[in-house]
């Protein structure tokens, strides 16, 4: 009976872990399979069950800064330009960032404790912030806290940390 219980366990654990690598070969067809594909084959991508990126997806220095120094961009519905602005150049950078637009009381409280009113774009690198959107003040923060100057890896971020969408109408001249 114990050993029916193992066996079991193991199948169980077996199943929740599975993985699989989807991907097309050089006569066109599509192969999903449990094994990564052999040779030189571009455009890979994982299916099922822990496919999201995640942060082992990044090189060593951005893991390490992002859990030492998380960054968190603070916006708001009716900043566009300046919030974009420092959107992107997160996103050029490749800095993992979590984006927290101001929708309620408490996220406005958050951000006045943390700079003395509420004003945004607001930046935070682990415990240091800066107000407004400065590339040169940003850069600082990021250096500082051992981000890499240029997203070797790509232009975005990937991991678990992925900005939020911007607002998709900008507000209208006055």
């Amino acid at each position: 009976m114990r050993y029916l219980l193992v066996l079991c366990l193991a199948l169980l654990s077996a199943g929740v872990s599975a993985q699989a690598y989807r991907w097309v070969d050089s006569t066109g067809r599509t192969i999903i399979s449990d094994t990564p594909p052999p040779g030189k084959v571009k455009a890979v991508t994982s299916v099922g069950e822990g496919s999201a990126a995640t942060s082992e997806d990044l090189p060593f220095a951005v893991r390490k800064a992002r859990e030492n120094f998380p960054v968190t961009l603070y916006t708001a519905a009716d900043c566009v330009t300046e919030c974009k602005q420092a959107r992107d150049m997160l996103n050029g950078r490749g800095i993992p960032f979590s984006e927290k637009m101001l929708q309620k009381a408490e996220d406005s409280a958050e951000l006045k404790a943390l700079v003395g009113d509420v004003f945004v774009p607001t930046l935070k690198v682990g415990k240091q912030s800066f107000r407004g959107f400065e590339a040169g003040a940003y850069n600082n923060l990021l250096d500082l806290a051992g981000y890499p100057k240029t997203a070797a890896y790509g232009s975005k971020p990937s991991g678990g940390l992925a900005p939020a969408a911007a607002p998709s109408a900008e507000k209208p001249a006055e």
